[in-house]
């Protein structure tokens, strides 16, 4: 790998991260010893880029700094080019039509070689056998941006139908079905929701009383997920 291919590489590991990263971790997830990681890093600063710490406080990229669009790899390629596919084979028609739309964009910056590689991507998507959504999930996914809170009849596993209000704060999407992670004001905890089994959902307009991101933490350390570099 040159050095200019070592820098680039370097940026893009920074901007993964969006809290301050030790030298010693930034030097293994790009394979270099920790003196060229502190020579890497003062060569990016050198060059304007904001990356801000210090050696025993860590690394960060400060935010709003951008790379150009047409540093691709080929692995990156592939990965938007399938991640795309998925999301226009199992996701609501919006949400297709904008993985197209996206893709399309890219390909516009790409020079012609790149481009040519993005069409000719071999990586393929299954068909889909999803479960159709009960309610709008364009209008769930607003409610989920806006801290809304929103009022749905669910009806569970077993038949049993109940009307909630729930603060949605994440959409998962699973091969077969999507799941709503949400706080439960009947039940004062967090629930999981399938759409499937939504048969009507209300928007309130109401903002719940946290946020969205101290919910999902709460929600991440109550499953024992690890938070979000």
């Amino acid at each position: 790998m040159s050095r200019a291919e070592r820098l680039l590489d370097l940026l893009q590991v920074l901007r993964r991260h969006r809290h301050p990263v030790s030298g010693r971790l930034l030097a293994q997830e790009t394979g270099v010893s920790l003196r060229t990681l502190y020579r890497d890093i003062a060569s990016l600063q050198a060059q304007g880029a904001p990356v801000e710490g210090e050696p025993g406080l860590g690394y960060v990229l400060r935010p709003g700094f951008t790379l150009p669009p047409l540093m691709f790899r080929d692995e990156e390629i592939e990965a938007l080019v399938l991640g795309m596919r998925w999301v226009a084979g199992r996701t609501d028609g919006p949400l297709a039509a904008a993985a197209g739309d996206a893709l399309a964009k890219i390909a516009a910056v790409l020079p012609a070689e790149l481009r040519d590689r993005l069409d000719a991507s071999t990586l393929m998507v299954g068909p889909a056998g999803t479960v159709p959504d009960g309610v709008d999930l364009s209008a769930l996914r607003g409610a989920i941006r806006a801290q809304h809170k929103v009022a749905i009849r669910y009806r569970d596993a077993a038949g049993a139908g109940s009307k909630r209000v729930i603060w949605p704060v994440a959409l998962g999407y699973f091969e077969r079905v999507r799941v709503v992670v949400a706080w439960c004001e009947a039940r004062d905890d967090f629930r999981h929701f399938r759409t499937d089994r939504m048969e009507a959902l209300t928007l309130t307009g109401e903002r719940y009383p946290r946020s969205r991101h101290a919910l999902l933490r709460d929600w991440r350390t109550a499953q024992g997920i690890a938070p979000a570099a």
